[in-house]
């Protein structure tokens, strides 16, 4: 069995519908796969009609936008109930972060001559629930601004490059409670990729832990083999769940994310959801 628990649709920052991605997830070969769009779950509904008609199981999921002393964390959330309301509250501050970035990164972009309207970058981000920056170098590549997306986050929109702006996200031990009050599992996402891996130490991971996190995602195309082999041994000491995913994004990220790139065991999955 394949399983496959963190992909992208186009209600985020991914480039397949829901249903694509679900049909695509089949043809890869994968038996389950997760929908965890960031911050929302527009895209349920949708992927579970197609997880039907073509018979992978679908686990529903959400990639919360959340902080550790002022560093970005990812926290993957699976079967949570999404009439949660405090969540559900949470993830409205989220989306207003979203939302109120966004003049402040035009007015920048357009300091380094590349202007932008925010009706330019709506109009690429089309059914996403969720619009982010992916979306901002989306709109970037159709004026022709640059060549694709890797280009504007290495040198503009992450931090410490010209356009990058912050926003709201949630506090991460905030975030563990509040899935697992919802009903769901949280799961840290990719904790050694990027600027999260210097503050995701293991005694950090503990008090997650003993907070309620469910599993670590270990095996993750941002993760060398090192990574893995210590994060293993992290998961295991602490009883923690061990998930290996892909990440994907269609074509917005590289083919090193393509689905199945990485995969949970079948058991872990098990434990995860029991």
């Amino acid at each position: 069995m394949r399983i496959d628990l963190h992909t992208h649709s186009n209600r985020s920052d991914g480039t397949d519908s829901p249903s694509e991605l679900v049909r695509n997830a089949r043809e890869a070969g994968l038996d389950v796969v997760a929908l965890t769009d960031h911050d929302a779950t527009e895209g349920w509904q949708e992927a579970q009609e197609a997880a039907d008609e073509v018979g992978v199981r679908l686990v529903r999921g959400i990639e919360i936008s959340a902080e550790y002393e002022g560093v970005s964390v990812h926290l993957l959330g699976y079967e949570f109930d999404p009439t949660f309301q405090p969540l559900l509250d949470e993830l409205d501050r989220i989306l207003g972060g979203r939302t109120q970035r966004l003049p402040r990164l035009l007015a920048k972009l357009a300091e380094h001559g590349m202007p932008l309207t925010e009706e330019e970058v709506l109009a690429v981000a089309g059914d996403a629930a969720a619009w982010g920056r992916p979306h901002v170098a989306d709109a970037m590549i159709a004026k022709g601004y640059i060549k694709d997306r890797a280009e504007a986050f290495r040198d503009w929109l992450v931090p410490g490059k010209p356009a990058y702006v912050g926003r709201y996200s949630a506090d991460l031990f905030g975030a563990v409670e509040l899935v697992r009050r919802a009903g769901g599992r949280a799961v840290i996402a990719h904790p050694w990729a990027r600027e999260s891996r210097g503050k995701l130490t293991a005694e950090v991971l503990e008090r997650l832990a003993e907070a309620g996190l469910a599993g670590i995602e270990v095996a993750h195309p941002d993760h060398d083999a090192d990574d893995r082999t210590a994060l293993e041994a992290i998961a295991d000491d602490l009883g923690l769940v061990k998930t290996g995913s892909s990440d994907y994004h269609g074509t917005g990220k590289g083919p090193q994310f393509h689905l199945g790139a990485n995969t949970t065991d079948p058991a872990e999955l098990e434990r995860l959801l029991a």
